[in-house]
């Protein structure tokens, strides 16, 4: 089969298209014919080799870990027969024509492979990091990233318990997030009075899902580090901002919530935001892409 690998640490040069061995379906595992993989910034981080002691790589390597596909080979007690549709996260590499998958669900008919393998990382660390900062009803969030993949899920499941959201992008963005009922600010200079004429109120969190800097703002506007949650800047740790990699829930429990985001949007609840598509053979474009933090939305590769 076709595959994206890698076999060095580096930029996205070192990414090649070549022909690897089919994986096949262990126990509790479906094996799918690939239809979309996500693309994340965790990808480019694993291939810079800046994740080294925390998700270690054996060479070669295939990235993606969000995969939505069609089952073809079903191991024993994986729970789903050939030709089922399912989105979930994969273990051999998503940018592949097949993939392994452990944690799995079902696509709904009405949402598109694209929109399906959108939800799993952006959703799961979405709500991940909004229970973190345990935002209520009727308190104000400041969001840092606000039209990025992660950044707009959080925008709506936030304004869905009832949070009002001030979301940071650049202008060309505001349209989208006043569509998702955001308050949209430009970030960059001039930051700290943006957001205290949109939030005249004052800041009850802060969520910050760009890492491209605000982190000393938010803090002189929270009067310290607390209710600040941060899932990309290099600096939190010398600021003393909590940062939120990795999942803590039980694999039931987020697939349970995927499968709960997957309705929602199927219901048109909650609208995935795609920012570009790519084949697989341009997949060091689609990670250079991410790595810009540019991105408006979801990064997905179409093998």
């Amino acid at each position: 089969m076709q595959a994206v690998v890698f076999e060095e640490f580096g930029g996205p040069e070192v990414l090649r298209t070549q022909d690897v061995a089919e994986p096949h379906a262990g126990p509790g595992e479906v094996r799918v014919l690939v239809r979309a993989a996500g693309v994340n910034p965790i990808d480019f981080k694993i291939r810079r080799g800046w994740t080294q002691g925390f998700i270690d790589v054996t060479f070669p390597a295939t990235p993606g870990l969000e995969v939505a596909g069609v089952v073809d080979e079903a191991g024993e007690g994986a729970g789903f027969a050939v030709g089922d549709e399912v989105v979930g996260w994969a273990k051999t590499g998503a940018y592949a024509e097949y993939a392994i998958v452990g944690n799995v669900v079902r696509k709904p008919a009405g949402v598109s492979w694209e929109q399906a393998v959108g939800l799993p990382v952006a959703g799961e660390t979405a709500q991940r990091v909004l229970d973190e900062l345990n935002v209520k009803e009727g308190e104000t969030l400041l969001l840092h990233g606000a039209a990025g993949a992660v950044g707009s899920i959080a925008v709506q499941l936030a304004k869905a318990a009832g949070v009002t959201v001030v979301g940071t992008a650049s202008p060309a963005n505001h349209p989208f997030l006043r569509e998702l009922g955001a308050i949209p600010v430009a970030y960059g200079e001039g930051l700290l009075d943006r957001v205290r004429e949109a939030a005249p109120q004052g800041v009850d969190a802060v969520f910050d899902a760009a890492g491209q800097g605000g982190l000393e703002e938010s803090i002189e506007l929270r009067g310290g580090t607390d209710r600040i949650v941060t899932i990309a800047a290099m600096n939190a740790g010398e600021l003393g901002v909590a940062g939120s990699m990795a999942a803590t829930a039980t694999p039931e429990e987020i697939a349970a919530a995927l499968s709960a985001q997957l309705e929602a949007a199927a219901d048109g609840a909650l609208r995935v935001r795609i920012a570009e598509t790519f084949a697989l053979a341009d997949a060091a474009k689609a990670q250079d892409l991410s790595e810009s933090g540019h991105a408006q939305g979801k990064v997905v590769v179409l093998p």
